[in-house]
């Protein structure tokens, strides 16, 4: 793996992804994140929603000032590319509406960070061409959206074609593929399993670090240089709310695996991932430094 190249993003929204409103691993998550991005000398990229930004602005300041790179990930971790699968209560917003959303992210996220984004990240890694071209014309240098466990085509950064995100093209923009296990035969429809998020916490770092050595080979049998996008959250490195959750005129009941392990044990196991990528030779990179 030596001087393979990595991208850990941190995307910073409310609770449990759209499940809550509530801010708590984001104030509580993102100091121990820092930490351990100071311990293993790490930089990494935090994809802030803007109204996580507004709402927490020290937050932000606080990762400006440990030297890492301020991201935007839409205004509200709305549903703003095309949905891969559905989204209890959360209808996609329209390409018409897309332009003017992400204008507004921006301008949120550089009110309070004081700079302006660079780099984006759809949630849910729901992108679309929509998206990139509102990007591309905001002057953004990367999307990290590209799912790379269902479209299963890009494997390294790339330009994307102006009408079609999924397609190398003319586009300033660089796209950056989110790393799965290609080796791997997916027992899911959409090829979910081979994915890398939330392994970290709910197999544990060794077994990632297995994708991730499967992936590497996969990818030099190709001939192809290993590329490995990260994907985390603040909230997964303290302890969430269990069982039903109720705010507002209902309640809901998040899968076990969203919150499976959250705190302590991915605390843990992510000191630990950074340790064994670390050994292995990896060089971490900010979103905004990576080209096609």
């Amino acid at each position: 793996m030596n001087n393979i190249k990595v991208v850990i993003g941190i995307d910073t929204e409310t609770d449990i992804g759209s499940w809550t409103p509530w801010y708590e691993g984001l104030v509580n998550g993102t100091p121990i994140v820092l930490d351990l991005f100071r311990k293993h000398q790490v930089t990494g990229t935090f994809y802030f929603t803007g109204d996580a930004a507004r709402k927490n602005p020290g937050t932000v300041q606080a990762v400006k000032a440990a030297g890492h790179e301020i991201g935007c990930h839409t205004l509200f971790h709305e549903t703003i590319g095309d949905a891969l699968f559905d989204i209890p209560g959360m209808m996609p917003i329209l390409p018409e509406e897309v332009p003017l959303r992400l204008k507004l992210a921006t301008e949120w996220v550089e009110e309070v960070a004081g700079v302006r984004p660079l780099s984006f990240r759809c949630p849910r890694l729901f992108g679309s061409t929509a998206v990139v071209n509102a990007l591309d014309a905001l002057g953004y240098r990367t999307d990290a959206s590209y799912p790379m466990y269902f479209y299963r085509e890009r494997l390294t950064p790339y330009h994307p074609a102006a009408d079609d995100w999924t397609k190398e093209g003319s586009l300033r923009l660089v796209e950056l593929p989110n790393f799965a296990d290609m080796a791997m035969e997916s027992q899911d429809k959409f090829g979910r399993d081979r994915d890398q998020w939330p392994l970290f916490r709910t197999a544990g770092a060794d077994e990632l670090m297995r994708h991730i050595d499967s992936y590497v080979e996969f990818c030099t049998h190709r001939k192809v240089e290993p590329f490995l996008c990260f994907y985390f959250h603040p909230w997964e490195f303290w302890p969430m709310r269990q069982g039903l959750i109720h705010y507002g005129e209902g309640s809901v009941l998040p899968d076990p695996f969203l919150i499976e392990n959250c705190g302590p044990y991915a605390v843990a196991q992510f000191d630990l991932l950074l340790s064994r990528l670390k050994a292995a030779g990896a060089v971490f990179h900010q979103a905004k430094d990576i080209t096609a």
